[in-house]
């Protein structure tokens, strides 16, 4: 019984992450449109800065309900945490843009248009998702140590 109490805490744990994440990735693909079709920037640069706008929402949402429970090593080393583990993910994404723009381009034999983009964009923003999962899980909210006794939980 311990593993499906356990499947069943980190389930609704997902859950909470994806809501989270849905709400900040509506937000990233808003700016990344608005940045890239409007205002004309390069698409890394847009990705950059709009997964970073979208990080602000990430952080509050993942810290005040996803991750609520868990242990408060202090906000400072939490937020220090919290940023390198985006820097790493956001440098991934821009990554995962820049060279599926460019593949789009080589295999279209021209700049890909915005749906061809945006699929690129939502690719890296999938794979993203399973990486800050991880790094927010591991790391930057970590559970607090099970009390020598036995009788803590571990979510």
């Amino acid at each position: 019984m311990e593993l499906r109490s356990r499947l069943r805490r980190l389930a609704a744990l997902g859950s909470r992450f994806l809501v989270v994440g849905a709400v900040s990735t509506l937000i990233e693909v808003g700016v990344f449109n608005l940045l890239v079709f409007v205002c004309g920037w390069d698409v890394v640069w847009a990705k950059i800065i709009a997964s970073l706008v979208a990080l602000v929402n990430a952080y509050i949402g993942n810290r005040e309900w996803t991750f609520r429970h868990r242990d408060r090593r202090g906000r400072v080393s939490e937020l220090v945490l919290f940023v390198l583990a985006n820097l790493v993910c956001t440098a991934l994404g821009a990554a995962i843009v820049w060279a599926g723009v460019g593949f789009a381009q080589l295999v279209l034999g021209r700049d890909p248009g915005a749906v061809a983009v945006n699929v690129v964009n939502l690719v890296s923003i999938a794979i993203i998702v399973l990486v800050r999962f991880v790094l927010y899980h591991r790391i930057v909210f970590r559970a607090a140590p099970a009390p020598a006794t036995g009788s803590g939980e571990r979510p």
